[in-house]
């Protein structure tokens, strides 16, 4: 059965937005390569033209050059036909593309909906009121539980504010008598200490000059102003 009446071909997908595009531009590189050979021929032409002299060979040569003028001025119509047409599938994927960029838009946002919805049933603002209210409660309590552990037991609590100001103003008024009266500190006072030579009744320091033996203080000194030594008596 397959052979008499064959097997039904599979249809071929329809060409893309890209596809027809990219088939164009390339008749379009096409069109541009012909164009330029035909300019080539056109200036060579030119050429031949303005070495020729008036007469048959002349009017031959612009014969040929009419006809490649005829053929570019086609060809330059048919590229302006392709680039037409390329500006027209730009178009339609520029605005395919836009679609599709808003689809999944609306797509992303029904999903974000979805998953709001199903996290606003597990919040309550009443639960959120409630969860506050017991918050500021035991803030409260716990204030209150501070200042009555920082209450101090030795003091009572009918004390006179403005008693204990007057005894502040008395002590301050004593301290300031008593600071009158020392003047001076001590430790800049001149120093009133008897003078040690005095007390110990040592001798004065000799001079550069040497004294005659006698006595100093009460005291008997040598030839050089210091104090004697007793000689030791021997006894026999």
């Amino acid at each position: 059965m397959r052979r008499v009446f064959g097997v039904k071909k599979d249809k071929e997908p329809p060409p893309s937005l890209n596809d027809a595009s990219d088939r164009i531009n390339k008749r379009g590189e096409t069109v541009d390569e012909k164009i330029k050979r035909l300019d080539a021929e056109l200036a060579r032409y030119k050429e031949q033209i303005k070495k020729t002299r008036p007469g048959p060979a002349q009017e031959a040569v612009k014969a040929r050059a009419m006809r490649v003028l005829k053929q570019k001025r086609m060809y330059e119509g048919q590229r302006d036909m392709l680039y037409n047409q390329t500006f027209n599938l730009d178009q339609v994927a520029f605005a395919s593309e836009g679609i599709k960029d808003a689809q999944q838009t609306m797509s992303a946002l029904k999903s974000a909906n979805k998953e709001l919805k199903g996290m606003m049933k597990t919040v309550k603002i009443q639960d959120i009121d409630s969860l506050q209210d017991e918050m500021m409660d035991m803030m409260d309590v716990s204030n209150e539980i501070q200042e009555s552990l920082g209450r101090s037991y030795s003091v009572p609590d009918d004390i006179d504010e403005d008693e204990l100001l007057g005894e502040l103003d008395a002590l301050e008024a004593d301290m300031g008598q008593e600071t009158e009266g020392e003047g001076v500190p001590s430790y800049l006072q001149p120093d009133n200490e008897p003078d040690l030579n005095e007390e110990l009744n040592l001798p004065s320091a000799p001079s550069g000059h040497a004294m005659p033996a006698g006595k100093v203080n009460n005291q008997p000194v040598d030839e050089h102003g210091f104090p004697a030594v007793p000689h030791a008596s021997l006894r026999t």
